[in-house]
């Protein structure tokens, strides 16, 4: 959800899906389209890569009951649908472009 993902700070700090890139000396460095955009763009990343882009990580260890305790509170879980994309096609359209757990229960029980 926007507003969910508009107040979650920037971090990429378990780093378990970062990607390597060369650094100029030939060493290899990590980066995460989810971390502080500068940071990324820094590593020679893009802005464009960044649009949009959420810790997975986090989350995802969220979904198991081990989200990071911050100072702002717990990370929160992330919900997915999978790889059935089918249904979201019924959820959805161009008036509404967007769902809520609600309407997905409603569409499992209905």
């Amino acid at each position: 959800e926007k507003d969910v993902y508009d107040k979650r700070c920037r971090v990429c700090d378990l780093g378990y899906l970062r990607e390597a890139y060369e650094l100029p000396d030939g060493k290899i460095g990590w980066r995460c389209s989810s971390e502080p955009v500068d940071d990324y763009v820094k590593k020679g990343g893009t802005v464009e890569e960044t649009v949009g882009r959420k810790c997975l990580c986090n989350s995802l260890m969220a979904n198991i009951n081990m989200g990071q305790v911050r100072k702002d509170g717990v990370e929160l879980p992330l919900v997915t649908s999978g790889t059935d994309l089918a249904p979201i096609l019924k959820l959805t359209s161009t008036e509404k472009p967007h769902y809520t757990a609600g309407d997905v229960l409603d569409y499992m029980l209905g």
